[in-house]
């Protein structure tokens, strides 16, 4: 009987432990569940539940709430659990790593661009990278891959593709154009000595691509990657000028050819299935293939004003330590205009020209920064505002949808009103391009 009285109270004790562990769950699980609801209504206040490019999509049919996704994504509040599913955040800060997708166990992620009611454009691309046009490849941002990693890891297997459907080498025809020097055209360039193709690339720019627009202190890397003829790349919080340099390295390394300043004007297939390139030098390339490793934005959006033209005004802001003691208005509220603004506060005295009546879908520490500079004055930012004209020594603001525009003394102007999709370049090489919504990224192996 003894032994009878002892179990029970040991069976007692235990379940009583295990009802007390159920109940610490399940009440830290509501809490957190609580706090997820109360971002993603914070989320929706600021504009940034809606995805701006690349971002994760969630089957609650099939997500078992893990968080897997949520403790492997690199970003801060991307993801959270409300009632044991996942569910997104602040989805337009999303710079589509993809970790997620590779950690949810029971594959309840899948990676899209677009939603249901927003479509992007986007070319058409199969899953050897080439596009409707035979001969044709896409690699990175503008495929709809923007983050470096995978632009590196794209550029390389396109060029997989590539060898795999090699046409035979003819005298003066190159096995492949590359065009565009940003990390998926490196990678892509690399990639094409090692398997021992006649290769030229062609950047419009500077080294890096996109990459090179960004402020010289900005961080552009996260996470590892494998380069070609080089190995594994270990280079977190890697700034701009820390990145370029490995790419200077690599290709000085493997003397690859990389001609700068040459914008592709036209592709035209001809005769013998091959390409004739086109830069706007006049000078031509005849190839078999073609890898396009371009930016989604081709061309910087302007404001066709009068004076636009100026030397004055820029659309991308490089060494912003050397600007000093001027007079700068910065036209913008996405994440770059605020970058830059909040990089030459220090030296000058910065306006920020915004459109719209409040900033939307900033990241984190941009929103904190630029609502710190707006209180202490050190940027003075003008809502509901457009410049009308830009003449050498001011422009024309006007600072309110009926108001008379204004005179604004001013030295320098940084336009970043975003950029427009190469829609027409795309269409005259026969690329083809429509609007998708919610449309499935598909990750290559």
């Amino acid at each position: 009987m003894e032994v009878l009285i002892e179990q029970i109270v040991v069976y007692g004790i235990v379940f009583l432990l295990i009802g007390i562990f159920i109940f610490i769950y399940l009440k830290r699980k509501n809490v957190k569940s609580v706090e997820t609801v109360k971002k993603v209504e914070i989320a929706k206040e600021e504009g940034l539940y809606e995805p701006v490019s690349l971002h994760p999509y969630i089957d609650l049919n099939t997500c078992i709430g893990s968080a897997a996704c949520i403790s492997e994504c690199p970003e801060k509040d991307i993801l959270g659990i409300v009632d044991g599913k996942a569910t997104v955040i602040n989805t337009s800060n999303c710079i589509g790593h993809g970790a997620c997708f590779h950690a949810c166990p029971v594959e309840a992620i899948s990676l899209r661009i677009g939603t249901e009611t927003r479509g992007v454009d986007l070319p058409h691309v199969n899953e050897n990278f080439e596009t409707n046009t035979r001969g044709i490849y896409i690699a990175g941002e503008l495929g709809g891959m923007g983050l470096i990693k995978n632009s590196v890891e794209q550029g390389q297997q396109a060029m997989d593709s590539i060898s795999k459907s090699k046409k035979p080498s003819k005298e003066n025809v190159i096995d492949v154009v590359i065009v565009g020097a940003g990390p998926a055209g490196i990678s892509a360039s690399l990639e094409a000595k090692k398997h021992g193709l006649s290769s030229i690339t062609l950047e419009q720019d500077s080294l890096g691509g996109t990459v090179y627009t960004f402020p010289r202190a900005k961080i552009v890397m996260t996470s590892p990657m494998d380069l070609p003829l080089y190995g594994k790349v270990k280079l977190y919080d890697t700034s701009k000028d820390e990145l370029l340099q490995l790419w200077k390295k690599v290709i000085a390394e493997n003397d690859l050819k990389i001609v700068e300043n040459t914008k592709v004007e036209e592709i035209i297939p001809i005769d013998n299935d091959c390409f004739k390139v086109i830069t706007g030098s006049g000078e031509e390339y005849i190839c078999n293939h073609v890898l396009l490793s371009i930016g989604r934005r081709g061309s910087p959006r302007k404001l066709n004003i009068p004076g636009e033209e100026s030397e004055k005004v820029a659309y991308r802001l490089l060494e912003p330590e050397r600007i000093i003691d001027k007079k700068v208005i910065v036209v913008g509220g996405g994440d770059s205009a605020i970058e830059s603004a909040l990089l030459l506060k220090d030296n000058n005295e910065v306006i920020l020209s915004y459109r719209n009546d409040k900033f939307s879908r900033l990241k984190p520490k941009n929103k904190e920064k630029i609502e710190e500079a707006i209180a202490d004055n050190s940027i003075n930012v003008i809502f509901n505002s457009n410049l009308t004209s830009i003449e050498d020594r001011f422009v024309l603001m006007q600072k309110s949808e009926n108001g008379a525009p204004e005179h604004v003394e001013n030295d320098l102007v940084y336009i970043f009103a975003g950029g427009e999709l190469p829609t027409g370049f795309l269409q005259k090489a026969g690329v083809e391009i429509s609007k998708r919504f919610g449309y499935v990224i598909k990750k290559h192996n």
